[in-house]
């Protein structure tokens, strides 16, 4: 067996199995293993039956005895399956959802445990969607971090541990990273790390697995960098920019004024263009800093002196925003340019009429994804290329421009606050520009930290919202239940959040696992003011762009680090009515509420990311990646700032001691960052 093999090359994963698998963009024996867990449960000893009312609101064990069948009861939404279970002093009512195949597990008289979450309802106790286990199965699970994997329809947690345990009987990785880095840094063998991360027999076996496998994606990441700047020579600025008469004219009819660092921002681009070599320029600013209108104005600059102008967006979604701007600031100001959008939805006549126009329009601005990058594409005179953090601008996108013997200024917009003395790693060979202000016409977020029991008088605050005519997101993370898939989460949630509002409130799902057709058409819809509640998983931590939505709401807000809570309050507050951010904290953490209360204090992107910082420890990073950029599997810019560092020392020195690229780049079944 090896990596590139089929999944279906697995005992017991036939062509079903592998139809599900590539839901999850598992195609290959390889994927499987590097779908690394989302997170990890740590069991504790059941419960004993006094104890129960000290863990009201936890994830408890206790062990049980069902006195009489399960019942199986059919509603218009889903199917509830409804048991009692007996301590020798106490009931307890479990209840699943969804999950009719549950009654199977249910014995009667025979003890069993149940995991799950403990609820107290008019003076009972009750436990929604527990696991069931028999009492040997759950002692071997005490203590022992157990793995959990994204799942999707057709895909059970327990079958990904025993898909992989499989493939990890059969696959031998030959060590690619040189001894005297592995020692210098007192690393794991690869072998080991692959193993341990998805099946750590503790916590410390957690943390050095995922040292391991962080390390390799910086140091291959780290690897791309340095050899964009040792190989590609600096190429000489043959574009003329004689005049921005049509960029201040922009800037003059704005109806508000640049902040400082906008025009900084705006002044270090025109001052690239004019300068002797084409650059690369990173512009960092926070949620809501104002990035787009300094983007169009770069490229504004650049078309009008005769060269064309394209901005990569993240998602089709916001590429029709920014297109449907960018024509409304043309036509506002008496321009005469021409906008055109490329997505992998452009087909047909009308993709044939934006590649022609493509071909032949030298003073034009282009908008789009990924599509912009494709082999069909052929610029008549690019200048310029925009891109998000997610669609870093590496070698290979340079190339694809390159091999067309086109070499374009290009700009990095990120909206993750990292500190500069990182970004000048990350970004090596980049200019650097900040924007840290925020547009005097936009109020500040207002934030409010609540618990579970205030999510009633939070419904009520949404529905005024919508009654002025705004909208509003309600983030839903995947709840801890093993067997439950994304969808089926934010449906339940939906179901349960019907039942509060009134039938005229419109309320719409959107979650990662759906195709991305059904996707950018629920969120047009969201734009469009067609939908007033929008229940999402962090789908829409990125790309989507509506000024009318006032209210986000982020359950379980408890689970997501610092900077991701950041990101996603970031889609609301982006028109000139006031926005809200409630935070719903489901624990009793101390030090988890503390780091809500910065969220609550603070909306500086900047702040808010050094003090996630100065608070986090070890255990706090346990399936969780704090920032969204670079698109690591499992490093993180913040968790893992220390490994740059390494990293970058690390290929400086093999270098100078006589190693080539291609002898580093060498990845024996690992993801080819180069």
């Amino acid at each position: 067996m090896n990596v590139n093999e089929p999944i279906t090359v697995v005992k017991g994963i036939g062509e079903s199995k592998a139809n599900s698998f590539k839901r999850m963009k598992v195609y290959t024996v390889g994927d499987i293993l590097f779908s690394f867990p989302r997170t990890y449960y740590l069991y504790k000893e059941p419960v004993k039956e006094e104890e129960l009312s000290k863990h009201i609101g936890e994830r408890i064990a206790i062990t049980l005895e069902l006195r009489s069948s399960a019942i199986l009861k059919k509603t218009k939404r889903f199917d509830i399956v409804l048991a009692k279970g007996f301590t020798p002093n106490l009931q307890i009512e479990l209840v699943w959802f969804r999950t009719p195949y549950i009654r199977n597990q249910l014995y009667t008289y025979t003890p069993l445990v149940f995991f799950g979450k403990l609820i107290e309802e008019y003076g009972s106790f009750k436990m929604e969607q527990p696991e069931i286990y028999q009492p040997k199965e759950y002692e071997n699970l005490i203590k022992r971090p157990y793995p959990i994997y994204s799942l999707t329809k057709g895909i059970s947690n327990k079958l990904i541990i025993k898909t992989i345990k499989e493939v990890l009987s059969e696959i031998d990785f030959k060590e690619h990273l040189p001894e005297s880095v592995i020692a210098k840094n007192k690393l794991i063998g690869i072998n080991e790390a692959i193993r341990l991360i998805h099946s750590p027999d503790s916590l410390n076996d957690y943390m050095e697995a995922r040292r391991r496998l962080a390390y390799d994606e910086i140091f291959k990441f780290m690897l791309g960098v340095e050899y964009n700047i040792h190989n590609e020579e600096k190429a000489a600025n043959s574009y003329v920019i004689n005049s921005i008469e049509d960029t201040n004219i922009v800037i003059k009819n704005l109806p508000y004024e640049l902040t400082k660092g906008q025009n900084d921002a705006l002044h270090d681009i025109i001052s690239d263009f004019k300068s002797p070599y084409v650059t690369q320029r990173l512009i960092q600013g926070d949620v809501g800093s104002g990035k787009t209108i300094v983007a169009f104005l770069a490229m504004l600059t650049m078309v009008s002196n005769g060269y064309q102008a394209a901005i990569m967006a993240p998602t089709e979604v916001l590429a029709r925003q920014h297109y449907k701007d960018f024509v409304d600031l043309i036509k506002e100001n008496g321009l005469k340019y021409n906008v055109v959008c490329l997505t992998g939805s452009t087909k047909g006549k009308e993709r044939k009429e934006v590649l022609l126009e493509i071909k032949e329009n030298p003073n034009l601005f282009i908008v789009g994804t990924h599509a912009l990058i494709e082999e069909k594409v052929d610029y008549k005179s690019i200048g310029l290329v925009i891109t998000d953090e997610q669609h870093r601008f590496g070698v290979k996108q340079r190339e694809a421009f390159t091999e067309k013997g086109i070499n374009p200024f290009t700009i990095v917009m990120s909206a993750t606050p990292i500190p500069r003395t990182l970004s000048m790693i990350i970004y090596m060979g980049m200019n650097i520009s900040n924007i840290k202000d925020v547009p005097k016409t936009k109020l500040p977020i207002k934030n409010c930290v609540v618990k579970k029991n205030m999510r009633p008088n939070s419904y009520k605050h949404i529905l005024s919202e919508i009654q002025k005519g705004h909208q509003a997101y309600i983030i839903c993370p995947l709840v801890e239940a093993k067997e439950i898939t994304e969808a089926e989460n934010v449906m339940d949630y939906r179901d349960m959040l019907l039942e509060y509002m009134p039938d005229n409130i419109r309320i719409e799902v959107l979650h990662g696992k759906m195709n991305p057709q059904k996707k950018n058409d629920i969120m047009e819809r969201f734009i469009r003011k067609e939908i007033d509640i929008l229940i999402s998983t962090t789908v829409v931590e990125v790309g989507v762009n509506n000024p009318n939505a006032t209210t986000i709401m982020i359950e379980n807000a408890n689970r997501f680090g610092l900077a991701q809570l950041h990101q996603l309050r970031g889609r609301v507050g982006r028109g000139s009515s006031q926005s809200y951010c409630i935070f719903i904290d489901s624990t009793d953490d101390k030090e988890i509420n503390k780091r809500l209360s910065i969220m609550n204090s603070s909306n500086d992107g900047f702040f808010i990311a050094n003090e996630d910082l100065k608070m986090r420890g070890p255990g706090d990073i346990m399936g969780i990646r704090q920032s969204g950029d670079v698109n690591f599997r499992i490093a993180d810019i913040y968790n893992d700032a220390k490994l740059f560092e390494s990293a970058k020392q690390d290929i400086e020195e093999l270098i100078k001691s006589g190693y080539t690229f291609d002898k580093l780049g060498h990845n024996n079944g690992y993801e080819d960052i180069l």
